[in-house]
């Protein structure tokens, strides 16, 4: 028996509860996508599926809208599946137990799915509708966006996206509205090392203590890089003794801020290094007292290895002392965002290099290009190497958009006030997408989601509500 049947509007519930019925964890999407074709061939709708299992769905114009333009419905298909300790359900296999609790949707035991299964339920509910007056509809839906927008990049065939207004339902914060977010890549730059022995005192240096974060939300909180602040540290003790580096190492993802780095080196005053270590230990307590008031230096008579070359040793500490990092242009448009950053997030050594991943990001793509530019210049220039990966476009903000002010508009006689303007600076499926279509106005929206990718994931009804009816006031006004 269906759970949401009594909820409005009752198409997009309608659809969001059959979804909700199919296991859709992101790499686990081809019966969801299969699910979307079957919805387009019993509508007689124009639609593509394509490797990768993305789909889009095409609705032509109702009466009085043929000659306007055509409008893009966006979101993705997939879900993170995360679930409480006691719940048995297989996620992979079985899907979602639907409740209502007061005015919110939710899932017993698992995460709900509502990021962004809230916008398919949506579109599919326009497309099925035959009282709704829309301009021609492309309504496009990615799959794996949890997990890297890898539908969004892998998208090779746009041909059939005639629209340069995009509508993006992957918000989960009602009334704000996103219209720029950062584009991104990860550069890896590897430098080649040689070895040779060093009748030195070995010692391990720990930089540790560091809060962390995220390095797209949280690059503007001025938290310390633990990568960073080692080669800072080690510089500063290179200056005071003759010293080898054996290893450095820090950080675990490419997008994290680094909390903690490590390097065993070997030298011949054991006791200056511990003496500039002492010295930068409260140096970096008052320096980050305010965002990383644990911050520490630690110096150990433990370790082992054969030791880099001077010229390797030095090679390395330059780099890491020279390495741009952090916020490097902040937005001229929009007050407090930041532009353009890169965050040294992983630092390792092997027998024969030391490697360094940075993900650089930026709203604006000849800056973001310009920061590979600069480590590319850097790296090779101390014998280094650099590879870029996964890149994809920014999404730059537009000072003229006739969608936002569209939707500003409807967005303020619907509820009495303005709309936040918001831009991100993390990546989005619309930078990937105003990448591939030249043009491209977007905006972002979505209702109230509370706690998503957890079991205690809230949809909130009235606000389905209410961005049903705004949405459909402003493909109302599209003519």
């Amino acid at each position: 028996m269906p759970i949401l049947e009594h909820l409005e509007p009752k198409g997009v519930f309608r659809f969001f509860e059959e979804m909700c019925a199919i296991p859709h964890g992101s790499g686990n999407t081809k019966a969801v996508s299969d699910w979307l074709m079957a919805f387009a061939r019993e509508r007689d709708l124009e639609a593509y599926q394509d490797d990768l299992d993305n789909v889009i769905i095409i609705k032509e114009a109702t009466p009085g809208y043929e000659n306007a333009q055509p409008v893009i419905l966006q979101g993705h298909m997939d879900m993170v599946c995360e679930k409480a300790p006691d719940c048995a359900k297989d996620m992979d296999k079985e899907g979602l137990d639907l409740a209502v609790e007061g005015d919110a949707v939710y899932a017993k035991g698992t995460t709900l799915g509502g990021d962004d299964g809230i916008a398919v339920a949506m579109a599919l509910a326009i497309l099925d509708a035959d009282d709704i007056p829309h301009p021609r509809l492309e309504a496009v839906f990615t799959v794996d966006e949890e997990i890297g927008m890898l539908g969004a990049v892998g998208m090779e065939d746009v041909s059939m996206l005639h629209g340069r207004r995009m509508l993006n339902l992957d918000s989960e914060v009602e009334g704000v509205f996103t219209v720029s977010c950062a584009g991104g890549n990860l550069t890896k730059c590897t430098l080649p090392v040689h070895r040779e022995a060093f009748d030195g005192q070995v010692l391990t240096v720990t930089v540790g203590g560091l809060r962390g974060g995220h390095s797209g939300v949280e690059i503007d909180k001025g938290l310390g890089n633990a990568c960073m602040l080692l080669g800072r540290v080690l510089n500063a003790c290179s200056r005071e003794t003759e010293l080898r580096l054996i290893s450095a190492d820090g950080g675990l993802k490419d997008n994290a801020i680094p909390r903690e780095a490590i390097a065993v080196v070997s030298t011949a005053d054991s006791q200056a290094v511990k003496a500039v270590c002492a010295r930068l230990d409260a140096e970096l307590k008052n320096e980050y007292r305010a965002t990383d008031p644990a911050v520490f230096i630690s110096v150990s008579e433990v370790g082992t290895g054969l030791p880099m070359d001077e010229a390797s040793s030095r090679r390395t500490l330059a780099f890491l002392t020279c390495a741009p990092n952090g916020i490097q242009a902040m937005s001229a448009d929009i007050p407090g965002l930041v532009q353009t950053s890169l965050n040294l997030g992983i630092l390792t050594t092997e027998d024969g290099t030391v490697n360094a991943s940075f993900c650089v990001r930026s709203s604006v793509d000849s800056q973001k290009q310009m920061l590979v530019e600069r480590l590319t210049c850097l790296t090779e220039t101390l014998g280094g190497s650099v590879a870029v990966f996964g890149d994809y476009s920014g999404w730059e903000y537009r000072p003229d958009s006739p969608l936002r002010e569209l939707l500003v508009e409807v967005f303020t006689e619907q509820y009495g006030h303005e709309p936040k303007i918001e831009a991100i600076h993390a990546g989005v499926e619309c930078g990937i997408f105003a990448g591939k279509l030249p043009g491209l106005d977007c905006v972002s929206m979505g209702p109230d989601l509370t706690e998503i990718h957890t079991c205690r994931e809230r949809l909130h009804i009235a606000s389905v509500q209410r961005l049903w009816t705004m949405v459909l006031e402003a493909l109302k006004r599209m003519e």
